[in-house]
């Protein structure tokens, strides 16, 4: 069953420089400053889900390193921000490698690092606002989704029927009606 994830990544201007980053554009991970900072077995996973040698990536801080576990490969996660689903992604690779992280997004001394990095097979951007999401079934009217959030299997479910989501894994490519 494909996991659905929500994960803020626009409200503070760290975020959005990121955003900037890694999601606005993809990546060369195969350039020498990413690519010395993959472990042998990441780059080979990486090579082999992203042939091209680019990929968007997202993360997370290090204190959400034992739910990162669970995110898999396509798995689908909506980047939030402004009120609004701004980007539907399609998880490729899930791995911890703050090295990586830092190469990627050149952290802030003061703020906390993104251990937890993931790679994007596919990534849309979009722009649905919360209120359609607070219209499915198990979701309520103002909830802001502060945090990152897997859902439980209905909501994943409404998520994914009520929004039209189709992932890459499970048809022709990832789509939103």
């Amino acid at each position: 069953m494909t996991q659905v994830v929500i994960q803020p990544s626009y409200g503070l201007p760290r975020f959005r420089r990121h955003w900037a980053d890694t999601l606005e554009q993809p990546v060369p991970f195969t350039e020498q400053r990413y690519a010395s900072a993959l472990e042998p077995a990441e780059r080979r996973a990486l090579d082999a889900l992203h042939p091209s040698g680019t990929a968007h990536f997202w993360g997370t801080t290090a204190k959400h390193d034992r739910r990162m576990c669970r995110l898999g490969t396509g798995d689908v996660v909506l980047l939030t921000g402004q009120k609004h689903v701004l980007a539907v992604g399609e998880v490729g690779l899930s791995f911890r490698n703050p090295a990586f992280a830092e190469a990627l997004w050149r952290p802030d001394p003061a703020a906390c690092s993104w251990d937890n990095v993931y790679s994007l097979l596919d990534l849309l951007q979009v722009r649905i606002p919360y209120e359609a999401v607070w219209a499915l079934p198990g979701f309520n009217p103002g909830d802001n989704f502060m945090g990152l959030r897997f859902l439980d299997r209905q909501k994943g479910e409404a998520v994914l029927s009520g929004l039209g989501i189709t992932t890459g894994t499970a048809g022709p490519g990832l789509a939103v009606a």
